[in-house]
């Protein structure tokens, strides 16, 4: 059963009135991947009664008045992407298609559709429910914010939007206890993981610079940034207050990480894996591809990398669903009428955090000035492949299954500091779970660039390189690395670009076609460095390529002369004289 979207639906289920009504800027696809269908059947689970409304016009009453006024509130989110990276490419170019949307024509997404969403629902509603907006614009807008299409520092979307409450961070817990407060008619303001806006400070709270000061000075932005960066970690954050206008926003410290037991109730939940007929009625969605059939295996990230905003959506602690939860997912995979045999993907943020996490970031929250994998992989976390090759193993036994592939990206540094499981994972990685291609970012050669970037040292591509080929061969597979490469990061000049081409051909041998513009997307440190044109660790000024062509120049250093060479070489024959 899908959640309802028409007006027959809730008729259907006997519903006079929903509870919640939840509006995104997707499609309606019933997958534990997409964030909107995933807080709807946790709210359904718990006894609401929940209805969607995907991607409504934003030209008439039609859509957002079709299921009525929700008794409790109208959720909003712009969707599984921001709504500004979903419509336009680096270069500011708008985007054509669009993966979430039926047909897959990108011609339903708003710009900034989070705050359309909220005045569409104004507009035909008056007065009305709480609006809460939530999902990863919403999230990483929470705060003054630089905002790469205009080009300046933006308010809270909060106050943009003039809504009522914002749930940042995956939410599930947050919006369940918010849900549970507005039905109680008590006081919200106190819950964990939602911010709020209040005409004074909070006491006790750490207070950020105001926007006024934020917008002027791209030192006071650099102070601010710093402050939230550092206070998102649930064991250590202080609650955290800025001045808007007249009015204050108010940030609660984030949810506590959810426990294994909780992330496997909310996948175990009754999912469809489908679009809802009312949309697949208008066009499938290309997402379902790769999503429908692959398993999530944790959420967080420890890698932290300064142009990925997921350390502050999900967080830098990495927590894992249980073995049995995740076979008993696979099982009802099998049982699916479109299965073919083959599970998409394994993995998560990144396909190889699985299983192990350091014991005194699950006590005491992670280390302010230390990072887990940069400048290299701490000694502290106990890195170990074993549970994860395990698992692999033990869903290639499951009848139905005849492959399961590795499609999320991979951190070879990690794979090189685990002496104990590290090549046998890798070994069963190899034989068992490659497509052909497997994919790892290095993103650049220069090693200030990657400092700048926060990735590791070079030398982990080679030597994984390196490993991954002689198991190949070994194996007697004709497989390859696909690697993720950045141009115009801050700090990177056409010289980089440049040494990174004579890198790719003398060091990975491959002559690349797809290079990655850097995108400043709100709430990493890459946009900061990208609008204050200095390192913020150091103060160093940076030089930051803005103008499209020159980021363009930089892209086409690194592209093969002829565009339909392919990204990986072709195995020569070698011939013995006669």
């Amino acid at each position: 059963m899908f959640i309802p979207t028409t007006s027959r639906e809730v008729a259907s289920l006997g519903w006079r009135r929903l509870d919640i009504i939840l509006v995104t800027g997707d499609s309606y696809i019933d997958s534990p991947h997409i964030g909107i269908a995933v807080i709807g059947r946790v709210l359904l689970n718990a006894g609401y009664r929940v209805g969607i409304i995907a991607h409504p016009d934003v030209h008439s009453a039609d859509d957002i008045r079709r299921l009525g006024e929700p008794r409790l509130f109208w959720g909003i989110t712009a969707g599984s992407v921001d709504s500004m990276v979903a419509n336009y490419t680096p270069l500011g170019k708008r985007r054509r298609s669009d993966d979430y949307t039926p047909g897959g024509q990108n011609e339903r997404r708003p710009d900034r559709a989070a705050i359309v969403y909220a005045n569409l629902i104004r507009r035909y509603w008056r007065p009305t429910a709480p609006i809460v907006l939530g999902g990863i614009e919403a999230s990483l807008r929470r705060i003054s914010h630089y905002d790469f299409w205009s080009n300046r520092i933006r308010r809270s979307i909060l106050f943009d939007a003039r809504a009522d409450v914002l749930v940042y961070g995956m939410g599930e817990q947050t919006v369940l206890e918010l849900a549970a407060a507005m039905d109680r008619q008590t006081d919200f303001r106190t819950l964990r993981g939602l911010c709020y806006i209040a005409s004074r400070p909070k006491e006790n709270y750490l207070r950020l610079p105001s926007h006024t000061e934020v917008s002027r000075d791209p030192q006071a932005f650099t102070r601010m940034f710093h402050q939230f960066y550092r206070n998102n970690d649930p064991l250590t954050a202080r609650g955290l207050c800025q001045q808007q206008d007249t009015r204050w926003l108010v940030q609660n410290p984030p949810a506590l990480a959810p426990t294994t037991a909780d992330l496997d109730a909310v996948y175990e939940l009754p999912y469809t894996l489908e679009q809802h007929p009312f949309y697949e009625a208008q066009g499938p969605v290309r997402a379902l591809d790769t999503i429908r059939f692959a398993l999530a295996t944790h959420r967080g990230c420890y890698g932290e990398c300064r142009f990925c905003a997921i350390a502050v959506h999900q967080g830098r602690t990495v927590y894992g669903r249980s073995e049995a939860s995740l076979l008993h997912e696979a099982r009802r995979m099998t049982a699916h009428p479109r299965f073919k045999g083959i599970i998409s993907d394994l993995g998560g943020p990144t396909a190889n955090m699985y299983g192990f996490e350091c014991a005194r970031k699950l006590e005491k929250g992670a280390c302010p000035q230390k990072h887990c994998l940069y400048p290299r992989v701490c000694p502290h976390l106990p890195v170990n492949h074993d549970r994860l090759r395990r698992l692999m193993h033990d869903l290639r036994r499951i009848p139905g299954i005849r492959k399961i592939f590795v499609a999320s990206g991979l951190r070879p540094d990690l794979i090189l500091a685990d002496r104990t499981a590290g090549t046998r994972y890798l070994e069963a990685l190899v034989r068992h779970h490659v497509s052909g291609q497997l994919k790892i970012a290095p993103e650049h050669s220069e090693p200030h660039v990657l400092a700048r970037m926060g990735k590791p040292s070079i030398d982990a591509c080679i030597a994984f390189r390196q490993q991954f080929n002689r198991i190949s061969r070994q194996a007697g597979l004709n497989q390859f690395l696909s690697y993720y490469l950045m141009a115009a990061f801050p700090g990177c000049t056409m010289g980089d670009m440049q040494r990174l081409r004579h890198f790719t051909r003398t060091h990975l041998k491959i002559a690349p076609e797809q290079i990655q513009i850097f995108t400043p997307t709100p709430s990493t440190y890459g946009a900061l460095m990208y609008y204050t044109g200095q390192d913020p660790f150091d103060g160093e000024p940076l030089f930051v390529e803005k103008d499209n062509r020159g980021k363009k120049r930089q892209k086409e250093a690194v592209l093969p002369a002829h565009p339909h060479r392919r990204s990986y070489p072709k195995r020569r024959v070698s011939r013995k004289k006669a």
